[in-house]
């Protein structure tokens, strides 16, 4: 049976076809986040810290670790990613034994994670192109590293279903020729959105079961992508992992985190409720407000997705004895009760997450 087992100095995370669906957490990544990007390139590195714990509080199994930031000082990644990827490995290592993921276009940002990483990280990623195949196999050779295999080449992203296929097997077959076992490869089949391709969906799945059952590789994917220009995107969202996991991907990139209500939109609401009449408590705190009108939360959380992964995981007997859904639902600690049993020690903070 397949297993990829992915290590840090002192936990596993472990994809595999009877496994529980393993989540990668994908907010360490300044593309399309202005403000991290800015953060980065001037020294401040708040936001990773916050996006690294939040991530775990709210149940990834590994974090993906993306240092592609072009800097206004320095366009060139080939000089600025490699210490700026060894700078936050070194970093989430040092607040979580969580698992990592080393994530860059750059070869040098890969080699210089790799080399920063404790354990045993995943790759990201090999591509069908021949160039990235030819810098990245030996990387994970050297390194004895599973990597991600993303199922596009020098011709581009293809609609056609069996050319993803296709070139996904090349890479499973390049692999093997540098001694790299198919169970070190987990698939991307390119998630297409459904908003620009009607069977995006009835793709992927089929994708999915073709790259378990002929070439018995485990999968991941970037699951929003599948949303992409559509509303709601968390209710497709919701709908899709648990029915990809049905088809059999064991895995995906993703934000396990609902993104605290901002407080820009809670003045609104505010505005909304005065300009209706209603009359609230004096003093009202701003997360018993969002609770009351159901804007969610002022703090991360584990976001729907979590919720249909796991419910997912418990149906499909990934779940033991239901122990995690059970967690998870349970109603949190009021204060002061939480050191009941554990000799007065609630109050002692733990760097680890």
């Amino acid at each position: 049976m397949t297993r990829t087992v992915v290590e840090s100095k002192t936990k596993t995370a472990i994809l595999g076809f009877d496994e529980p669906f393993c989540v990668i957490g994908e907010r360490i990544n300044p593309t399309g986040r202005k403000k991290l990007a800015a953060e980065l390139e001037a020294g401040d590195f708040s936001t990773v810290e916050q996006d690294a714990i939040a991530q775990v509080m709210a149940g990834a199994n590994i974090l993906d670790i993306n240092a592609g930031v072009v800097y206004n000082s320095n366009p060139n990644p080939n000089e600025t990613e490699p210490p700026l990827m060894t700078k936050i490995v070194q970093l989430v290592q040092g607040l979580t034994d969580t698992p990592l993921c080393i994530n860059s276009s750059v070869p040098g940002a890969l080699e210089a994670g790799l080399q920063a990483a404790e354990g045993r990280p995943l790759l990201n990623s090999v591509t069908g192109e021949e160039e990235r195949l030819e810098h990245v196999l030996p990387l994970v050779k050297k390194y004895n590293v599973p990597v991600v295999a993303i199922s596009n080449d020098d011709t581009g992203i293809s609609e056609d279903p069996d050319v993803r296929f296709a070139v996904a097997k090349k890479i499973v077959e390049r692999a093997a020729d540098f001694g790299i076992p198919a169970h070190d490869i987990v698939v991307d089949p390119l998630v297409m959105p459904i908003g620009a391709m009607a069977t995006a969906g009835q793709q992927v799945f089929a994708l999915v079961r073709r790259l378990r059952e002929e070439l018995g590789v485990n999968t991941t994917c970037g699951a929003s992508n599948v949303s992409f220009g559509l509303p709601n995107r968390h209710g497709i969202n919701n709908a899709f992992l648990p029915m990809a996991m049905g088809a059999g991907m064991t895995s995906a990139i993703m934000n396990p985190v609902a993104l605290p209500v901002t407080q820009k939109k809670i003045a609104e609401k505010r505005a909304e409720v005065e300009a209706a009449g209603i009359i609230l408590p004096e003093g009202m705190e701003d997360e018993a407000f969002v609770q009351m009108f159901g804007l969610g939360s002022t703090k991360p959380r584990p976001g729907k997705e979590m919720e249909a992964i796991r419910a997912a995981n418990l149906l499909t007997n990934n779940d033991p004895h239901g122990g995690e859904w059970i967690k998870a639902n349970k109603e949190p600690a009021k204060e002061g009760e939480e050191s009941r049993g554990r000799g007065g020690r609630a109050g002692s903070r733990r760097r680890r997450a």
